[in-house]
Parts: C-alpha cells; structure tokens; sequence
C-alpha cells in the first residue's frame, strides 16, 4: 500500500517554482504526491513526471470542476465544455505521470439544482464521461480515472459509493474506478465498512481525511474499520492524505477551513502518516490472526 499527500496542505499552486515540494514531501515519508493542476496552461506536467522519477514518487492528479464545465448543465454548450476540458485534464496527467486522476471530475463542484439529481442529468453524466473515459483509455490505459462521491452540501450527484459503482457499471469501460473520501463518506454513509465492502473491487483510490480535516486519529473517522475494509476487498493502492492549510485563503474559502487543524502542515503529515501506517499495520495482523 502506498502513502500520499495533497500538495495543497503546503502550496496553493503548483507551477515551476513549486517543484522542491516533492523532495519535502518524499523527505516526510511519502510514496505519493497529489497534484491539482489549478492552472492548468503553467502547470509543468512534464517536470513534475521527472522529478518525481528521480525521487520514487508516484504521482496522482485531480479535480474540482469549476461550474462553467459542469457536465450536467442545463446547458449543452456547458456540457460540452466540460467534456473537452476533461480532455485537456487527462492530457496533464498523462504527461505528468499520474496514476490516478480523481475528485469531483464527473459534475460541477459546488453545483446544486435545489433538488434531488433527475434522469436527465444521469444521463447527461454518463455520456459524457464515457466519452472521457474513452479519451483517457487511448492515451494511457493504465490512468485510473476516481470518481469521488462528494458531501450533499457540496453536490446534489453522487454523494454514497453506491452512487458511484452505479456510475461507474453504467458508464462501462475499464478504467474508471471510485474514489472514497472519509470525510465525505463519515456525512453520507450509513456504516462505512459496509460501504468499501460494498465497493469492492470497484475501489481504485482513497483519501484519508478525519471528519473535521484534522491530523487522521484525532476525530470521529473509524480507522481501523476502514483498513481492516480495504483489506478484505483487496485494496492495497494508494491512501492520501487530504488537507488544508486555513492561512491560504482561497483554499480555505472554497474548502471551508476556518481554524487550524495542526500546529503545522508539517506536523498534520508526519503525524498522519505514522497514524495511517500503525493503523493500517494493526488492521493486517488482525485480519491475519482470525
């Protein structure tokens, strides 16, 4: 199993001058990196795939649709926008060497009708993301692309894992997978165990993120559930850390981080990853004793 981090716990972007944050992230003991290419025409995609190479990192990229790409507008020039910005999405992450581009890549974040989801939007959704997966499979089979179930204060979509296998089933092709979130799914599940194991091998990427964002261990996130879970569906890709840092202000205005969750970034990572890993470890002797 790997271990990641969200570059946004430490940068608001990620252009040229962002690069030495992967040494820093490989020095803290991660195996991963997640990118978001927030800018995409000065994210150095092709630099970020070398560097990581030279220190053994993999790297992961995703997404937050902005709502003038949102797949399931009213609107079909959105939509269509939307469907060829995740074209160009892909393209960065192929050049960048990810392994996973996931998130909210399917809709716009954010984007809200004030009802529950229709069959028109459904549909909309489906069809056009099978044409990105189709896109995506051409030009790296091996891209997994995470469909991420999201909170309903942030989407009105897909908010339980068993929205996103019925996404993923329907739109049908190979490499598009779940992403599960804890934070998310702390909101929207009924029992998270049930969930990845409902998952299944469907599951192809994890955040790990304790219900208020904090250092994972601190909170309400039934850990060693969740991994005893990822084990007994076979699991064992990459677990990321996701957080924010509320001194930048536009993060912490879109994620909604109003007070610090550590002393500092750093910490929130070290902490964190010993916690996963021991956890993780503890869950594996378990399952092998029974």
């Amino acid at each position: 199993m790997k271990f990641g981090i969200h570059s946004l716990l430490f940068r608001e972007t990620f252009l040229e001058k962002d690069l030495p944050l992967l040494d820093k992230c490989a020095r803290l003991g991660f195996d991963a990196v997640e990118i978001i290419p927030f800018d995409p025409g000065n994210f150095p995609a092709a630099k970020v795939k070398a560097a990581a190479a030279d220190l053994g990192l993999a790297i992961n990229t995703g997404y937050g649709m902005p709502l003038e790409y949102n797949t399931i507008s009213p609107d079909p020039k959105v939509r269509r926008a939307g469907i060829e910005f995740s074209k160009k999405l892909i393209d960065l992450s192929v050049a960048a060497g990810a392994e996973v581009f996931g998130g909210m890549i399917y809709c716009g974040w954010g984007y809200l009708s004030g009802r529950p989801r229709t069959e028109e939007e459904w549909r909309w959704a489906v069809d056009g993301y099978r044409e990105v997966a189709e896109y995506a499979a051409a030009a790296d089979p091996s891209l997994v692309l995470g469909i991420e179930p999201v909170n309903r204060f942030e989407s009105h979509f897909i908010n339980t894992a068993a929205d996103a296998v019925r996404f993923i089933r329907e739109v049908g092709t190979p490499n598009i997978k779940v992403h599960l979130d804890t934070f998310h799914m702390i909101r929207e599940e009924n029992d998270i165990r049930q969930a990845v194991l409902d998952t299944g091998s469907d599951l192809g990427y994890v955040h790990a993120c304790e219900n208020q964002r904090g250092i994972p261990g601190t909170g309400l996130v039934p850990w060693r559930e969740f991994f005893r879970a990822l084990r007994q569906v076979g699991y064992d890709g990459c677990v990321t850390i996701e957080s924010f840092d509320p001194n930048m202000e536009s993060i912490a205005k879109l994620c909604c981080i109003w007070r610090k969750l550590a002393d500092s970034p750093e910490q929130l990572a070290s902490e964190g990853l010993a916690y996963l890993k021991r956890v993780r470890s503890e869950a594996w002797e378990e399952a092998m004793a029974c």
